[in-house]
């Protein structure tokens, strides 16, 4: 490892040069644990009154930088990474290394590969806040010493936490390197601490491949297939919200929680992350919007949205599937961050997969898929009862041709499409509220006992097959990558 160091003064210190993908990790994950270390030992002193004068560096991030060399200025791709016109410099705040550290090394091998980057690590300006380096330390102060705590220590910098290179909102500045990723390390912490508080799960138990689901049906059913398949040894273990763990041959390692979190994960691990997770989100767009803005800091593969919709078209029958070719986004809130005439692409891998899933799942013959599987229009909206307001709302929904509606579809597709995430929808029609057929408890619970288990199980062998495409990697399209894209996915 060399002491060569680029030109950036101001923006990183003590950058070194290194010499491989594992060389750049090994780094910064040692910058990480030195400045976590120098923040806990200034916590313990400011608890035990002490003056603090341990001549550490300040305990701020470490930064990541790439260099790609004049000599590499006329390099082209024909893959999504596109074309450097000229010397330049990427770079970006990161934290925790070790839970990225696959994720990193893959990326950083595709950059050295592809373009002959010089990769450095160094320490950022950006100070750790407290708060993300010791959130379970700090619970135990009384309110009082809680409240001193902002004179001593460093709080999260809301105005820089944002998606701000994610809604390319940088496009036009040039002062400093480009940035290397979609997040800061900042907007990173912010979104692992909000997924356990939500999701009663921790983020290094989310898999690469994610099914969100809006009833607590398709829950009963993963948990009963995932413990199947931890039985049979064909995954590690099974993680459920409290960090509940079932692994082969042991009985589960706690009871339930005695009351769920706002948006429950259940996890089926596999080695490298290649299992799956579901997440039961609820109904609605708000929630939909909310987890997934977080789940995108974890550089997730795809996620499937499996649920239950309303169909709108006279020839569909309950238990039909629905497959989203194009959004009708009624929801309204990402319309601030990404307007509803922003056309939503479908993703031709998945698209495949979740039909090749239906026919394989449900055994029907090829001739007769059209009868059951609909392709078309889904509408989301942000209007649980919409049906009292049909007359106002007729005519949109024939223009759009659309075929079937619900609460959480175009929602995940549009942050999906945000932060190039893959991303598809299967839906079930689980009522016909135009055509006679409201969803009233009696139908609705025929409709489950009869549906939830084969949906389900398409949604699960939809991601086998796109594990496939992932492994290949052709799964990440360039549908979903902007101009002056971050090198890292």
């Amino acid at each position: 490892m060399s002491k060569k160091t680029p030109p950036l003064d101001g923006v990183a210190d003590a950058l070194e040069e290194c010499a491989s993908p594992e060389a750049a990790v090994s780094r910064l994950k040692a910058l990480y644990a030195e400045a976590v270390a120098t923040v806990e030992a200034r916590f313990r002193a400011f608890c035990e009154d002490r003056l603090v004068a341990d001549g550490a560096p300040p305990p701020t991030y470490p930064y990541l930088l790439a260099e790609v060399p004049p000599e590499q200025t006329s390099q082209t791709s024909n893959l999504a990474l596109g074309r450097i016109a000229e010397r330049s410099y990427f770079g970006a705040t990161v934290t925790q290394p070790g839970l990225f550290e696959e994720y990193l090394l893959d990326q950083l091998d595709r950059v050295m590969q592809r373009y002959q980057a010089n990769i450095y690590a160094g320490r950022s300006r950006t100070p750790i806040p407290l708060s993300f380096a010791l959130e379970q330390a700090t619970a135990s102060l009384t309110p009082e010493r809680r409240a001193n705590l902002q004179y001593h220590f460093h709080t999260p910098n809301l105005a820089a936490t944002n998606d701000d290179i994610v809604d390319g909102k940088i496009i036009l500045e040039r002062g400093g390197p480009l940035p290397i990723s979609l997040f800061t390390a900042e907007r990173v912490d912010y979104s692992l601490h909000r997924i356990q508080h939500y999701t009663a799960t921790r983020p290094e138990h989310f898999q690469q491949f994610i099914l969100f689901t809006n009833y607590q049906r398709y829950v009963d059913e993963f948990i009963e297939y995932a413990a199947g398949e931890v039985r049979a040894g064909r995954a590690l273990a099974l993680i459920e919200p409290g960090g509940r763990v079932t692994e082969k041959g042991k009985p589960p390692s706690a009871p339930p929680l005695a009351k769920a979190p706002q948006m429950p994960a259940y996890h089926l691990m596999q080695e490298g992350r290649r299992g799956v997770t579901l997440v039961n989100i609820g109904v609605g767009p708000s929630n939909a919007k909310t987890i997934t803005d977080h789940l995108a800091v974890l550089r997730p593969h795809v996620w499937l949205m499996i649920g239950h919709c309303g169909g709108l078209r006279r020839t569909q029958r309950l238990g039909d599937y629905v497959l989203a070719h194009a959004y009708l986004r009624d929801d309204g809130v990402l319309d601030e961050v990404l307007p509803p005439s922003v056309p939503l692409p479908t993703i031709a891998e998945v698209q495949l997969a979740l039909t090749q899933a239906v026919k394989e799942v449900s055994g029907i013959e090829e001739a007769r898929l059209k009868e059951r599987l609909r392709t078309g229009t889904v509408v989301t909206t942000d209007d649980r009862n919409w049906e009292l307001r049909f007359a106002q709302i007729a005519v949109r929904l024939n223009q759009a041709r659309a075929i079937a509606i619900d609460m959480e579809s175009a929602t995940i597709a549009a942050n999906g499409y945000r932060y190039r995430v893959p991303y598809g929808t299967l839906l079930c029609v689980s009522d016909r509220p135009l055509h006679g057929e409201i969803k009233l408890p009696g139908m609705a619970d025929a409709f489950y006992q009869a549906r939830v288990s084969q949906h389900l199980a398409i949604g699960i062998r939809a991601i086998e097959l796109l594990r496939k495409e992932a492994e290949k990697g052709t799964l990440h399209s360039r549908k979903l990558r902007s101009f002056d894209e971050p090198f890292l996915r």
